[in-house]
C-alpha cells in the first residue's frame, strides 16, 4: 500500500483538531449529566446511536473525506 505523506499529514492534523475540539468541549462541559451521557455513548455501537449523535460523527467523517478526495 502506498501512502501519500501529504494526505497522511493532513489527516493526522484533522485528527488532532478533532481531539482539541473534544477536549475543549469536555473541559467546558464536564457535568455529572454529561459524563453519564459520554459513558453511555462510549458503550454504544455507532449503529445504535441516535441520528443526532451520529450526525456529530458524520461531520468529522465528511472532513476526512474532503481531505481524501481533494488531497
Amino acid at each position: 500500500m502506498v501512502i501519500r505523506v501529504d494526505i497522511r499529514e493532513k489527516l493526522a492534523d484533522l485528527v488532532h483538531q478533532q481531539w482539541i475540539h473534544w477536549m475543549r468541549y469536555m473541559v467546558d462541559n464536564s457535568t455529572e449529566e454529561n459524563i453519564q451521557r459520554w459513558v453511555r455513548q462510549m458503550n454504544t455501537a455507532y449503529a445504535d446511536l441516535s441520528e443526532k449523535e451520529k450526525d456529530s460523527d458524520r461531520e468529522w467523517a465528511d472532513k476526512i473525506l474532503e481531505v481524501i478526495i481533494n488531497g
